[in-house]
């Protein structure tokens, strides 16, 4: 990594949490776990999913009470009742999607329970708003106050999130993924923010999968493993392939285990495949073995191609065909009886159920066959999620626990189980791997590598150009709604793509 200011003698910690452990029943989520904020410096925490990120977070936020260890504030014990204690402390925290209310205005939810009052005890708006607008010129980023919170970019709707915690005076700064639903230009000015916040002497905590990100941000990096801490260490003295190497416990190996495939015969067909404002005469085909990646920016229409395909959006024109036979628009039945499955980018909105169970989710996609007479024998439901989940390494409590209480990576693996049940000839992916860790990442490539071996016909539509390098036989590259090129796998470089992405192509 490159060279950061060093301080190997920091001031105290504003936060200190040593020893935490938390279990909940059986399931150990944190253990020996430790950590340490400075002011004035922002900290990363890393490690797979299921390494006890969240639950720690959980324990700053006094969203969780540890069973064993301390948090100090100050150096001074601390024991927060609850998430306003923790607040009311100076701690806050920004998740990857916030919880505003869409029905009131950004001030209101930024004072939302604090509101300046007037005159007969009425609520000031237009100081409330004056002071809304204040912060954010404070923060160098512009917000109406007064529109409805309702309709904002998860961009806009952090910089409130933001705003009400230096409205509050936070001290300490926690953002948890912040940046997974970000464009790029939004992540900068994300990063602009929160600069501006370290540099007034507030200490943040990073949690990120992404470590370039991390290495633009950051000043330390904490390690987590199995719930444990396993090492801190300034940035400039460590290394990726190390800090991986620490997160997973093992060496990694290849992050993109692609296997040599000899393509067979077509089994998707797309051919002009049209809707209105979004796509237009998008053509391709995708071979029994063969990993197609569709690349692009965002909004380059990558996502719409593949709901068309499935069904879950109609198309306007074109045709689809699986195996020489078409697909009526706009059927999603009609897709997965024709052998498609689709693992779409939300795994939380449109991938799984998250109050049902695992168990539920794993095999929601099989319901006939295990059902007898109309009636679904729970045995072989128990069977089945079990095998599934064995072959995929998902790491879970009981089968029976909601599906919510998985962590991101393993979610993941639960919608790969459900739709690898019904034994598909296209298997359609969509972000596979966003926001889990490289760990899973890897076992997740194994896994779309090793479908392509056994004839599935794979496309893919990722946003991480490593990723549709490494995976990918053949990449289609997407500019506002078209097809702009096609790159075989040894000409596909991150130049080449981004070329074709940005519409430079004519200039290389």
């Amino acid at each position: 990594m490159s060279a950061l200011a060093r301080d190997p003698d920091p001031p105290p910690p504003v936060v200190s949490l040593t020893g935490v452990a938390k279990s909940f029943g059986a399931v150990r989520a944190l253990r020996d776990a430790k950590l340490d904020l400075h002011a004035g410096e922002a900290h990363a925490l890393v490690g797979e999913n299921g390494a006890g990120k969240s639950t720690l977070i959980k324990v700053l936020a006094g969203v969780h009470r540890p069973d064993a260890g301390t948090v100090e504030l100050d150096g001074r014990p601390v024991a927060f009742a609850d998430t306003a204690a923790a607040i009311d402390a100076g701690i806050a925290v920004i998740y990857q999607e916030p919880a505003l209310f869409g029905d009131l205005t950004v001030a209101e939810n930024l004072f939302i329970g604090r509101q300046p009052k007037g005159r007969f005890g009425l609520i000031d708006r237009a100081v409330m708003n004056r002071e809304a607008a204040a912060l954010f010129a404070r923060l160098g980023v512009h917000v109406d106050p007064d529109r409805p919170a309702k309709g904002l970019s998860i961009a806009d709707q952090q910089l409130v999130e933001i705003a009400k915690a230096l409205s509050r005076r936070a001290r300490v700064l926690v953002m948890d993924e912040p940046t997974a639903a970000l464009s790029g230009v939004e992540v900068e000015r994300l990063f602009g923010v929160v600069r501006s916040l370290r540099e007034d002497g507030a200490a943040v905590l990073f949690i990120s999968h992404r470590f370039d990100e991390v290495e633009a941000l950051c000043q330390r990096v904490t390690v987590m493993r199995d719930g444990a801490h396993v090492s801190t260490d300034l940035l400039a003295d460590v290394t990726v392939e190390e800090l991986v190497r620490r997160m997973v416990g093992r060496e990694l190996g290849a992050m993109f285990p692609k296997q040599v495939v000899e393509p067979g015969p077509v089994v998707l067909e797309v051919e002009g495949l049209t809707r209105e404002g979004l796509c237009r005469d998008v053509s391709f085909t995708v071979r029994a073995g063969e990993i197609v990646a569709l690349a692009g920016l965002v909004g380059a229409g990558r996502s719409e191609v593949v709901q068309a395909v499935f069904g879950i959006e109609a198309r306007d024109a074109g045709q689809v065909r699986v195996g020489g036979r078409g697909l009526p628009s706009g059927n999603p039945r009609a897709a997965m009886r024709a052998g498609v499955a689709l693992v779409p980018e939300d795994r939380r909105g449109q991938g799984l159920l998250l109050d049902l169970s695992i168990m539920r989710n794993a095999t929601i996609t099989r319901r006939n066959r295990l059902s007898r007479f109309g009636f679904l024998v729970g045995g072989a439901e128990r069977r089945a999620a079990r095998d599934w989940s064995a072959r995929l390494n998902v790491k879970y409590g009981r089968l029976q626990d909601p599906a919510g209480t998985l962590s991101g990576g393993n979610q993941q693996k639960v919608v790969l189980a459900k739709w690898l049940a019904t034994d598909p000839k296209v298997l359609v992916v969509d972000e596979p791997t966003r926001g889990i860790d490289v760990g899973t990442k890897a076992e997740v490539h194994r896994l779309l590598s090793a479908l392509a071996a056994d004839g599935v016909a794979v496309l893919m539509v990722s946003s991480e150009l490593l990723e549709v390098l490494g995976m990918a036989d053949r990449v289609l590259v997407m500019r506002e709604g078209r097809i702009a090129g096609e790159l075989g796998r040894a000409e596909a470089t991150e130049e080449a793509v981004m070329r074709l992405a940005t519409g430079q192509e004519a200039a290389a």
